[in-house]
Parts: structure tokens; sequence; C-alpha cells
């Protein structure tokens, strides 16, 4: 197979990645004189804050999915490709993929961070990450046939270990979802299964340091951890996961919970490529790069988003990994790369920080700005709005709008669906 895309006389700016990075660099190029290639595993970019709703039911995948091709329709010097990147080969300027070679003269990787479970394998082999709609879409089949699994069970056990659920991290993920489950808890699997004791489902929230939301503000984290309490989640800090094996939660400390099912939202690290120098990477798989997001050791290989590790003074190990980071990253990328045509100097990233916020359920959310911070009612309004605005396609935002307001009004969703692939044999 031949990856087949055209000989021109522009410049080709090969992206590894269509996440917020990717995505905000390849349209504001589109419009410039490039030929643009954007390579992803999918055909879609994917809203990976919300994709925790997706697991707990709250809105569907397709809401916070848009395809490549729907946002660059009337873009013909941006041509995408969907498949696995194998390595790239900077003698050459050129990367291979599973469906040919691609040849390049500026490489933008944007292939973002996945989920760390820092050696342990068994971990890695039986929990449910999430940093894809795939991924939240398994969790919420396998939550919701573990319920249709304790109904017919009579092992008080097993019942047990069906009904209760484990989130590991305390960051913004792991408090959105283990709030999403609570409220679940009360509002919404009792009444689809009446002859389940949701008084015996427990939700454990277990972080490795002394706070929740650590990233945030001392108000927040204390906001947050009080939030959870209320709507009945079982907070353990310090609590550092040793083993699983599927059933069993084992601690450090010898604590074991029963559940079979274990969230992990631990931690990150970056996707490495292959080709690349190894010392061009961090102890954390993220590419050093300058203050232009120039790879160190290479000319005209980029990388941005959660892949890069660039120093600032603001901040001595690398900005966080957020999606602000990478859009503006990525847009004066786009600039330097027309200051790369026009012969003139690039301009260094400076990461203007717009603060940070989480939602731990209805009208439950907390936010640091640079200027002020606030929690409860009006903070997850705020939540809400900036999601929503940040949402590809006026269609998805309305469809997310449409279901919040449901659910706010009925405690409600139809999106229980356990929706498993077939498969077929080949003959």
């Amino acid at each position: 197979m031949k990856a087949n895309i055209p000989e021109v006389n522009e410049k080709r700016v090969v992206v590894i990645g269509g996440g917020f990075a990717g995505l905000t660099l390849v349209r504001k190029l589109a419009a410039k004189k490039f030929q643009i290639v954007l390579i992803d595993r999918y055909n879609y970019h994917q809203f990976q804050p919300l994709l925790y709703q997706v697991a707990t039911s709250g809105i569907e995948p397709s809401a916070i999915s848009f395809p490549f091709r729907k946002v660059f329709q009337s873009k013909t010097n941006v041509h995408i490709r969907i498949t696995e990147v194998i390595r790239a080969d900077p003698e050459s300027k050129r990367v291979y993929t599973s469906i040919g070679h691609i040849d390049y003269d500026y490489l933008v990787i944007a292939v973002g961070a996945d989920t760390n479970y820092f050696g342990l394998e068994q971990i890695r082999e039986r929990s449910y990450p999430m940093k894809s709609v795939s991924e939240a879409l398994g969790l919420r089949n396998s939550i919701l046939q573990n319920y249709e699994n304790a109904l017919i069970t009579e092992d008080i056990d097993e019942r047990e270990g069906l009904m209760n659920i484990v989130v590991v991290g305390a960051g913004p993920t792991g408090v959105e979802i283990s709030g999403a489950l609570a409220e679940m808890k009360r509002f919404v699997l009792p009444k689809d299964y009446p002859e389940l004791d949701f008084h015996r489902m427990h939700i454990y929230l277990l972080e490795a340091s002394n706070a929740v939301l650590n990233v945030m503000s001392e108000a927040a984290s204390k906001k947050a951890y009080e939030y959870l309490l209320t709507l009945g989640v079982k907070i353990w800090l310090d609590s550092r996961v040793k083993d699983y094996d599927g059933k069993n939660v084992i601690l450090e400390n010898g604590s074991m919970l029963r559940s079979n099912t274990l969230i992990w939202a631990a931690g990150v690290h970056g996707n490495r490529l292959e080709g690349l120098k190894p010392e061009a990477y961090d102890k954390a798989d993220r590419l050093m790069v300058d203050r232009t997001n120039k790879v160190m050791g290479y000319n005209n290989i980029f990388a941005i988003g959660d892949i890069a590790l660039m120093i600032e003074e603001k901040f001595p190990n690398g900005h966080p990994q957020v999606a602000q980071v990478a859009i503006q990253q990525a847009r004066l990328l786009a600039k330097n790369f027309m200051n790369l045509t026009k012969g003139k100097a690039l301009i260094p990233f400076s990461y203007k920080d717009l603060g940070s916020m989480a939602t731990v359920g209805r009208n439950r959310a907390v936010v640091d700005l640079p200027f002020i911070r606030f929690q409860g009612f009006f903070a997850w309004l705020v939540w809400m709005f900036i999601h929503l605005r940040s949402i590809v396609g006026v269609k998805n935002r309305l469809i997310i709008f449409i279901n919040w307001l449901w659910y706010y009004l009925t405690y409600d969703q139809s999106l229980r669906l356990i929706i498993k692939p077939t498969t077929r044999e080949k003959n």
C-alpha cells in the first residue's frame, strides 16, 4: 500500500495526532501555502475532558467526536490518512506508517499522552483507562454488564465485587468520574435495578498523595473533598495501589478492596515515536523542546501539546498537560511556520495560564482563575460554558446541552446501552 500524497511545490507539513494541538495547528495552516498531511489512528477528533461522561452514560460518544474530513471538507491542501505511525527517519525526512511512507519538510509530533501504569503490568491488563472514546465505551459496557450480572448471582461476595467501583488517582479525571458515578448510584441505578440494594455499593477514590486535586489551589482541593464526601464517595488518601487481580485491589499498606471494576486515572506518560534520539525524551517519555517547540537535536521536527516538555521560568518542570497549553502552542507554531517561510526569527512561546477547573457533580464545581477562585453553583455554570464552547461542531454543542438540561430536569438519561462489537468469521 501507498499513502498516495500528491507531490506539490509547497512545503509539506506532516502532523501526527489530531488532538487539541494537532487539530488547532492544521486549522491555522489550512489557509496558508502549505501542503498538510494529518495522520491519526482515528478518523475523528475526540474531546477528552468529557470522556468520563460517556463512560457514565451522561452523553453520547458521537457528541464529543467530530470527523476530521468534515472539518477540512473545503481544504484541498489538507490530506488526512488514518493509520498507525511506525517510526520516523529524520535523516531521510520520512515517517513510516502501516500504509506506507510519507515524506515531510517539517514534522510536527502531537501524539499526546497515554495512561501511565508505573510498571504495574497486572493493573495494565485488568484496569480501565479513559484516554479514548473506545475506552470510555468499554468502561460503560463493563459497568452496566456488572449490574446485570449482579442481579443473577447468588454469591454475596461476587455481588459486592460487581457493584463496587474503585477509582485510582484524584486528579481532575478521577474526581469527575467519582462524582458522576456517585450521582448514578443515587439517582439512576436504583431505578434501573430495583432488585439490588445500592446501600451495599461503594465508590472508592484512592490517591497516593495527601490531597485530591493537588494540582489546583488548596481551597479547590478542600471543597472538592467536601463535595465528594457529601456524595458518598469513600476517599482514601496516602493510599498507593500495589496490585490488582481482577477482583481485589491490593494496596501497599496491605489493605484490600473488593471490586471487579478498577478505573485507572493515576498518571500519564508520553507516546514515544520510534526513530528519534533517545536523549530527546525525558524520563516520562515527553519530548524536550526549546521555546519554539523545536525538538532538541533537530531543526525541522517540532512537538506540541502533552508530548512536549518545555521549560519556562514559571514552569521549571514543564507546562501542565492541559488543552490550553496545546492550543496556545499550536497557534504560535502556525505563526512560526509562516516566519520560517519568510526568513524571519521564530517567536518564543510563553504560556498564558487561563486557570483550571473541575466538576464534582450537579451544582458542584471548583474553578481557579488567575485573578479569582470560586466554587459551587456559579463555578458549575462556568465549567459547563467553557466546555460547551470548546466542543467541535455546533450540532455537538447542542446535543450535549440538551443532554445536560434533560438530566438536570429529570435526573435521568436514556443512554445506558451495552453496545458490543459483533465478530464475523472470515472465510
